[in-house]
């Protein structure tokens, strides 16, 4: 059997590993909400003492995931063979999860972690890995545009500046005609704590990376009708509730209260056409 091996990442690419706590810990329980034996595969694969330095796991990345892959399903759905990128994937394991949809894949994220997944995902003629940061535009000379695209970023616009999130979604709008965009955002109030702390305490051993851009909910909508330059329908998604226990109660009460979505991050979905 292989030796697991350390992952030897920092700074933004790490919160890669942060994510695949959750995902993974989620699927290997018997009541957990996503089934992702390719991400279990992968956590028992890296020397890393994930629970010192991101603490317990909880399903939030877990329940995140499920979302953008209803999302992305619904895509493919309605437009059969068409592209899907995945900016800053990081070891997401998406692919595999919605493995029985025909489509072609293409991973935009910088070359360490381009490095990392290719330990455990290979490229192949469904599946191109594309070692850029997602704001060098060079990418998008590499996706078709014959045919419709959906490009998510999970966990990742958060770590830019507002007038990079502006300028990248301005950019992808006037290079793809029909394309669906789906990303989530963190509430103005965590970014304000994270850029204040120089980034969130997770543990005693770890802390985030800031997150320059958050924003409030009742905000977004206006901002990315004038940042895309395009008309569009733009979509609020409310992640799923916490599976058990007392935060379960919680997170499916919380929407109902008056001006608490503010409060909660969210997954936005914006159509193109």
């Amino acid at each position: 059997m292989t030796q697991p091996q350390a992952p030897g990442l920092t700074d933004v690419p790490e919160t890669m590993l942060w994510t695949l706590h959750s995902r993974a810990q989620e699927a290997m329980r018997a009541d957990g909400v996503i089934s992702d034996d390719k991400a279990v595969e992968i956590y028992q694969g890296l020397d890393y003492d994930f629970e010192r330095n991101f603490g317990r796991s909880n399903p939030m990345a877990a329940l995140r995931a499920q979302l953008f892959d209803r999302v992305v399903s619904a895509f493919l759905e309605e437009y059969p063979g068409a592209s899907v990128v995945n900016l800053g994937e990081g070891l997401e394991t998406q692919r595999y999860r919605l493995a029985e949809v025909p489509c072609e894949w293409f991973t935009v994220d910088l070359p360490e972690a381009i490095a990392i997944r290719e330990r455990f995902m290979q490229p192949d003629a469904r599946h191109e890995h594309i070692p850029l940061s997602a704001t060098d535009r060079a990418w998008m000379k590499r996706i078709p545009r014959d045919r419709p695209v959906c490009i998510a970023a999970q966990g990742l616009f958060m770590y830019f500046q507002e007038q990079d999130v502006r300028d990248l979604l301005g950019d992808i709008a006037m290079q793809f005609p029909r394309c669906h965009l789906v990303f989530d955002v963190i509430p103005h109030w965590v970014s304000r704590a994270s850029v204040l702390a120089g980034g969130l305490p997770l543990t005693r051993h770890y802390r985030t990376p800031i997150m320059p851009w958050g924003v409030y909910r009742f905000l977004l909508k206006s901002q990315l009708k004038s940042w895309v330059g395009r008309s569009g329908d733009v979509s609020l998604l409310d992640y799923p509730p916490f599976p058990r226990g007392p935060a379960r109660l919680a997170s499916k009460a919380a929407p109902l209260m008056p001006g608490a979505r503010q409060w909660m991050p969210f997954v936005v979905k914006v159509t193109l056409r």
